[in-house]
């Protein structure tokens, strides 16, 4: 059991107010982690905060924008001046939907910025301390689309391929230094996110139906795949890729 024990251990989850990356922050929290929330709206973040404390559990609040450089510089330095990071987990992240003989840049911008490059200003944020002090996990959360292209989803699509190559490059320049740098990559998951689309008949049904498990992810599902990838289990893991999916990438 101690192989999955957080007891001691501090985790920074981006994007983490709601969705997804709050249920990681929950599950890295019952496993022993003390989890600090980011996210842009400090009402959102104090609220998400306050939940997991009523669970008993130790969480933090850091109000920060992930695509702005100089805002992660000072946003990461002031949660490392309550204590160090051992856990990244690099969770921002948005969804236009948009043909791309309509896409404008504005939004290509937008979605990259967000999803991608927010992951590599905060990693570049936290890593030296990690390097510093001999060890760190990194984990970005993916997506089935980081193999698989789907229309109107251009724009995620690249940033969510570019975000696979990105952990792959973190790896071969930060392994040495003891950190393990890996991904989670979900599937369909009923989230904030794909509301309209569970309540799409059509969508739902072919999700369903292509699916083998033959049903939506449940956020808290992927819970176990970050304690994994945050603990001594994994000590050995790196550059990887889990999908979580319900074995979609598995089966035509």
């Amino acid at each position: 059991m101690t192989l999955f024990d957080l007891t001691g251990r501090r985790a920074l989850i981006t994007g983490s107010s709601s969705g997804i990356g709050l249920e990681l922050a929950r599950g890295l929290a019952r496993h022993g982690a003390d989890v600090v929330l980011n996210g842009r709206n400090a009402d959102k973040l104090e609220a998400a905060v306050t939940t997991l404390r009523a669970e008993g559990l130790n969480a933090a609040a850091a109000a920060f924008d992930v695509t702005e450089a100089a805002a992660v510089q000072a946003g990461v330095a002031a949660v490392l001046d309550a204590g160090p990071i051992d856990i990244l987990v690099n969770n921002a992240g948005i969804q236009r939907r948009v043909s791309l003989l309509d896409l404008t840049l504005e939004v290509w911008d937008e979605v990259l910025k967000n999803n991608l490059t927010s992951a590599l200003l905060v990693s570049k944020a936290v890593a030296p301390q990690m390097i510093a002090r001999g060890g760190g996990k990194i984990i970005c959360t993916l997506s089935l689309m980081s193999e698989l292209g789907r229309r109107t989803t251009g724009p995620y699509t690249a940033s969510k391929g570019g975000l696979k190559m990105l952990v792959k490059a973190m790896c071969a320049e930060w392994a040495e230094h003891n950190l393990q740098i890996n991904g989670i990559g979900p599937g369909y998951f009923e989230t904030e996110m794909t509301v309209p689309l569970v309540q799409d008949e059509q969508f739902s049904g072919w999700v369903r139906s292509r699916t083998p498990a033959g049903r939506w992810g449940q956020p808290a599902e992927l819970a176990g795949a970050a304690v994994f990838l945050a603990s001594s289990a994994s000590d050995f893991v790196n550059g990887q890729i889990i999908y979580v999916d319900g074995g979609m990438l598995a089966v035509l």
